[in-house]
């Protein structure tokens, strides 16, 4: 990505280490596989790009979460948004838990991606009281979905229980035009948000 997109040593540019980015920021092209095998690029020629990054694969909070955003991705697909999530899981774990979801997933296990987008971690994520509703809901669910066979989360996830969330809208000439960096693991767009960000990203 830019700001610019150089790297350094053996760092790949796409990957470049800049710490938190704001609006205005232009991505260079990055070429993406999600875990299904189909080639993803960023920006997208026609469309408003959103970039989710979550935590780790079989994350409860982060199932919820994406199960919204599937129940409505008509809604998502009618505003010309193309979605792209991010993990910091492998391939193989990744393929256990989001084979039914609609959109791209990309494994980013060694966090490229994280870094190169200023993606951060804290153990505020899990002990900001603001996230443990959200929290014990995801947990309650995912005993349910275990009942019905569903694998169980990983005790010790890649890349830690840590992580805090991020979105990114993109344009298609690659500028963001909307970032949130989340305070703790429930802190992030919903559907509704996202459509209005991009609504009013279009009207400016």
């Amino acid at each position: 990505m830019t700001r610019d997109a150089a790297g350094d040593g053996d760092r790949p540019k796409d990957a470049a280490i800049v710490g938190r980015i704001d609006t205005g920021h232009r991505v260079g092209r990055l070429d993406l596989v999600a875990v299904d095998g189909s080639s993803v690029a960023v920006p997208h020629p026609q469309r408003l790009t959103h970039l989710q990054f979550r935590r780790f694969a079989g994350c409860p909070v982060c199932n919820v979460h994406l199960r919204s955003f599937a129940r409505r991705y008509a809604d998502i697909e009618a505003a010309d948004i193309r979605e792209i999530v991010f993990f910091h899981s492998t391939e193989a774990e990744l393929r256990k838990y989001v084979a039914d979801l609609p959109f791209a997933i990309v494994a980013d296990p060694t966090k490229r991606y994280y870094r190169a987008f200023g993606v951060e971690a804290g153990v505020r994520a899990l002990l900001d009281p603001r996230g443990w509703p959200k929290i014990l809901r995801a947990v309650a669910g995912g005993l349910v979905d275990i009942m019905r066979g569903r694998p169980t989360p990983p005790l010790i996830p890649a890349g830690g229980r840590y992580g805090l969330p991020a979105d990114v809208l993109i344009d298609r000439d690659g500028r963001v035009v909307a970032i949130k960096y989340g305070a703790h693991v429930d802190d992030q767009w919903e559907v509704d948000d996202l459509l209005e960000i991009a609504r009013s990203a279009r009207a400016g």
